[in-house]
């Protein structure tokens, strides 16, 4: 089992972080465009390869995400209309996310088996989220799934405080 660390609050003004593993070395990048449109954010792996792309898609009327892995779409994040509290769902072909994606305290199944854990660590390099990755060929669609989700709380958050003012 592999655990990698992805900093909690990853989203800045620049856009840019790193996931880590337990020995704290740079596994991943991930980069944003910032005041672009399409907002974007790019997975990339040690040699700067491209492994993961997460797309907003623009003019829709509920917030949507797309998530490609190796150049396919794998899952799509959509925001469900509802009046009391924000409801969203992921799609995607035969994984399955249970627990409290919103708290990022969730395990990802793939045809029924669980392939990764994510929850807080507390007691690592500042607060961040703790990915665990059963099944290593799902590493880079979890590490995308958990950026995705945060890019999601991220827009969220937004959307909220520019209503409010």
């Amino acid at each position: 089992m592999k655990q990698l660390y992805i900093k909690q609050k990853v989203f800045s003004l620049s856009g840019k972080f790193t996931v880590k593993d337990q020995q704290e070395k740079d596994i991943y990048y991930v980069e944003g465009s910032f005041m672009q449109v399409p907002k974007t954010f790019s997975i990339m792996n040690t040699a700067r390869e491209e492994v993961a792309l997460i797309t907003k898609k623009v003019f829709s009327f509920l917030p949507k995400f797309f998530v490609e892995v190796n150049g396919r779409e794998v899952m799509t994040i959509k925001k469900e209309f509802s009046f009391l509290k924000a409801r969203y769902t992921i799609e995607a072909a035969g994984i399955e996310v249970q627990g409290s994606w919103w708290d990022m305290d969730f395990q990802v199944l793939q045809h029924g088996k669980t392939v990764g854990k994510v929850g807080k660590e507390w007691f690592t390099w500042g607060d961040s989220y703790k990915v665990q990755i059963m099944d290593e060929e799902m590493e880079t669609i979890m590490i995308a799934l958990v950026v995705a989700i945060d890019c999601v709380k991220a827009d969220q958050a937004a959307a909220s405080s520019a209503a409010s003012n």
